[in-house]
């Protein structure tokens, strides 16, 4: 009996764009030739909650689709080996509901907020070299001062032995 699923996939973003691109193009071939696909959409470069595989960053990709037993079986064989994979869920979902959008990030989706930092960095102006700067006159070193004894001061012969 075919069921609706939805399958969040989440590629590494170190990975050339054609790469990443390609394993998409591959797990959609690969739900179509058995089941059928509803939805597809890519939501672009996404901050995650923890590090994977010291990522901070993943690709993420979804897909809404109808299928069997063996298809889920499938999927999930081969993106468990696939490199460049960090990590993916499938989930079983009703199907009358509708297929949500994700929230919304603070950058533009695809870019990485690391390209994000480089590119504000790049547009910032640089600063002027400044003229040839006299230099420093060498400060007078002070003499550490001593530290004053506590209590009162002791004075010769007062002193007690028991």
């Amino acid at each position: 009996m075919a069921r609706d699923y939805e399958l969040v996939l989440m590629l590494d973003p170190t990975a050339p764009d054609e790469r990443r691109d390609a394993l998409a193009g591959e797990t959609q071939k690969r739900i179509e030739s058995a089941g059928s696909l509803k939805h597809a959409e890519g939501w672009g470069t996404r901050k995650l909650a923890y590090e994977i595989r010291q990522r901070t960053e993943a690709d993420y990709r979804f897909y809404r689709f109808e299928g069997g037993i063996d298809l889920l079986d499938q999927l999930d064989h081969t993106l468990k080996i696939t490199d460049g994979v960090l990590r993916f869920r499938i989930f079983k979902v009703d199907e009358r509901t509708s297929t949500s959008a994700p929230p919304p990030t603070a950058q533009p989706a695809g870019v990485s907020a690391r390209a994000a930092r480089a590119e504000r960095r790049a547009a910032e102006p640089s600063p002027e070299p400044e003229a040839e700067a006299e230099p420093a006159e060498p400060e007078a070193e002070a003499e550490p001062a001593e530290p004053e004894p506590e209590g009162e001061p002791e004075e010769p012969g007062d002193e007690t032995s028991q």
